[in-house]
């Protein structure tokens, strides 16, 4: 009980020293604490690295968690990793603690998370209903970020901007991609029912 409630805490730890770090490098572009907010809560990775923080403190703190937020929270983050590696790998020039949180918010967090869940989180509690609820948090973004993409000029992600691929090429994304994360959610908890059938 006691490692799993450390290494909670260093998960929890380093999603948020990503987002200090990426605070931090966003602030010292704008110089303003409201401005860095709005703009950091634009970014699905950003929001889903918060839920982490806050999942895995209160884990580590002996709060109790249900296994299906635990899940929705460990494919989110999966969500981060796979889609950067996919999508968003090299497109821009990062540097410093730019880069620094780059890292820690794509691929460290994303990497500790499951292998969190594989060690300490508690096997055979998952329903094949959970996927259904946990895209829900994905498929509210999509909209929060189209609408702030449509008023600021500004889109989020390449995959999402209306303005340079047309509404048809991202429906045809965000399809592909809650396919991917539904699909995603069966096999987790599939998994999570294998594991909880061992001896």
């Amino acid at each position: 009980m006691k490692a799993r409630r450390i290494s909670a805490a260093i998960v929890a730890l380093v999603a948020l020293c990503g987002l200090a770090i990426q605070f931090d490098a966003t602030f010292r572009q704008n110089g303003s604490v409201a401005g860095t907010l709005w703009i950091l809560l634009r970014f699905f990775t950003v929001l889903t690295n918060m839920a982490v923080a806050l999942t895995f403190a209160a884990i580590a703190l002996g709060r109790k968690v249900t296994p299906r937020r635990i899940g929705g929270v460990l494919l989110a983050i999966l969500l981060v990793g796979i889609i950067y590696g996919l999508l968003l790998r090299g497109l821009l020039s990062l540097s410093g603690g730019a880069l620094l949180a780059d890292t820690l918010l794509h691929k460290v967090t994303p990497l500790l998370a499951p292998l969190w869940w594989i060690a300490f989180a508690r096997k055979g509690r998952l329903g094949w209903r959970d996927p259904w609820i946990w895209a829900v948090f994905p498929a509210a973004y999509l909209p929060y970020a189209l609408l702030r993409g449509l008023a600021e000029g500004k889109y989020a992600y390449p995959f999402i901007d209306v303005a340079a691929l047309g509404i048809g090429r991202v429906a045809l994304n965000a399809a592909l991609i809650a396919a991917g994360f539904v699909a995603a959610g069966h096999a987790l908890v599939w998994i999570d029912r294998r594991f909880s059938a061992r001896p």
